[in-house]
């Protein structure tokens, strides 16, 4: 049910909606808040074009197709992992790391979102 999925993402999405105050653009596309437009995470340090809590996705930049697809596929693991999903990332992380492999690009989370389309 939608209804549930929403909701068990919902911690990570006010995360994402707060955050979203501080970007240029704000709008909803199927069913996901999408705002872009900040400069000030590559002040930071920020290497990243897009990252996603929940239902929010937050880009500093307007976003292509390819991007917003893999965006895409995080909202719908925040979906299934709900409050979950941020350890989860993070221990992906870790164990990629103690593999010898790259925190971000074998995270298989990140390997998921390459690989599939919701």
């Amino acid at each position: 049910m939608k209804p549930l999925r929403y909701l068990w993402a919902l911690p990570w999405s006010l995360v994402g909606a707060a955050l979203s105050v501080f970007f240029d653009r704000r709008f909803v596309v199927d069913g996901v808040l999408l705002a872009e437009g900040a400069r000030w995470p590559g002040r930071f340090g920020w290497r990243y074009r897009a990252i996603t809590f929940g239902h929010v996705v937050l880009a500093v930049d307007d976003l292509d197709p390819e991007t917003m697809d893999h965006e895409m596929v995080h909202v719908r693991q925040y979906e299934r992992w709900g409050l979950l999903f941020v350890p989860a990332y993070l221990i992906a992380s870790l164990s990629a790391l103690l593999r010898g492999d790259h925190h971000y690009r074998e995270n298989r989370f990140e390997v998921a979102a390459r690989h599939r389309h919701p």
